[in-house]
């Protein structure tokens, strides 16, 4: 938890980490020990304002919190919803961040900041998080399940974040179900992800309503017994499940982890394992994320501590 009376020395030395999602950016300034000692939300811009410009934004913003200098900072670390390109310079397969448009995103931060910036998928940071502060503390091999805006999976083997032969594994958005993999606008985002992200749960009460909530909202309802809300929630619940069991039979983790604004919910974990049972799948091991969403900005602190430590040895943590 940050510490809201921290006030840095002149000469302390400090890294960011940055979990850029399609509707919030979430940051945190941190010590080169990784405590977070501040942090700030606010919401993704789409009207056209450069989203370079908002991150160095809160960049300034949580060096004045702590009244700390930029040049005291010497790392950013972005989780985005995507996948970071071949150059390291922006993220590919990110339908959620559109206002990225193929600029060369990272060139323009480390531009602005002064520091590296080094760009990595906002789930293998949330799944960094945990290895190094949640469940990671007692298991090597467990997957980091998100569902949000979208959906995503980072995967930890043997202690290790696995990111595949082109840094996409755990895309698991495109898993081909929930929707109709042949429609090609399913292609976009993916069938899985189709079915499950946040405004696909509220689509799918609308069809059933003809009434407009988010899914806070119909998750309350559902709560409360609403027939058409906990019909919503158990459709979410069923292709979470069916993905949960895919991924089984592929990898074998001890541990599921499930984070995001939606996935971290614990009133989804009843209707998920229900279905599990009925999958066959029963003892699985199930949990929510203890850290809900502090895991992205805790990895991206991480990915900023791994890039700055070299050249930083002998300085005070």
């Amino acid at each position: 938890m940050p510490d809201n009376d921290f006030t840095a020395r002149p000469d302390d030395i400090f890294v960011i980490g940055i979990d850029l999602g399609g509707t919030k950016i979430r940051g945190g300034i941190a010590t080169l020990s990784g405590d977070i000692v501040a942090d700030k939300k606010i919401l993704t811009n789409t009207n056209g304002i450069d989203l370079v410009d908002q991150i160095v934004d809160l960049v300034a913003d949580l060096c004045e919190t702590i009244g700390a200098r930029l040049d005291q900072v010497a790392a950013t670390g972005i989780g985005g919803a995507g996948v970071p390109n071949q150059a390291g310079s922006s993220f590919d397969l990110a339908p959620n961040l559109t206002a990225l448009d193929n600029k060369p995103f990272a060139q323009g931060l480390i531009r602005r900041l002064g520091h590296p910036v080094i760009l990595e998928n906002d789930v293998n940071v949330a799944a960094i998080g945990e290895l190094h502060h949640g469940v990671g503390l007692n298991t090597s091999n467990f997957v980091f399940i998100s569902v949000g805006t979208g959906i995503g999976m980072g995967i930890v083997a043997n202690g290790q974040l696995v990111r595949g032969a082109r840094s996409s594994a755990g895309e698991i958005g495109f898993l081909p179900f929930g929707s109709d993999e042949l429609v090609l606008s399913n292609h976009v985002r993916g069938p899985l992800e189709e079915a499950v992200a946040g405004d696909a749960l509220a689509k799918t009460y609308h069809a059933s309503t003809g009434h407009s909530l988010s899914a806070q909202e119909i998750f309350a309802r559902a709560a409360h017994g609403e027939p058409h809300a906990v019909a919503a929630v158990d459709h979410e619940a069923k292709w979470l499940a069916t993905a949960i069991v895919a991924v089984r039979a592929v990898l074998d983790p001890e541990v599921f982890v499930l984070g995001g604004g939606i996935g971290s919910r614990a009133d989804l974990l009843p209707p998920i394992q229900s279905w599990l049972t009925r999958l066959g799948a029963h003892s699985l091991d199930i949990r929510s994320s203890e850290l809900g969403h502090r895991a992205p900005i805790a990895g991206a602190v991480r990915l900023a501590l791994d890039a700055a430590l070299p050249s930083l040895e002998g300085q005070p943590r």
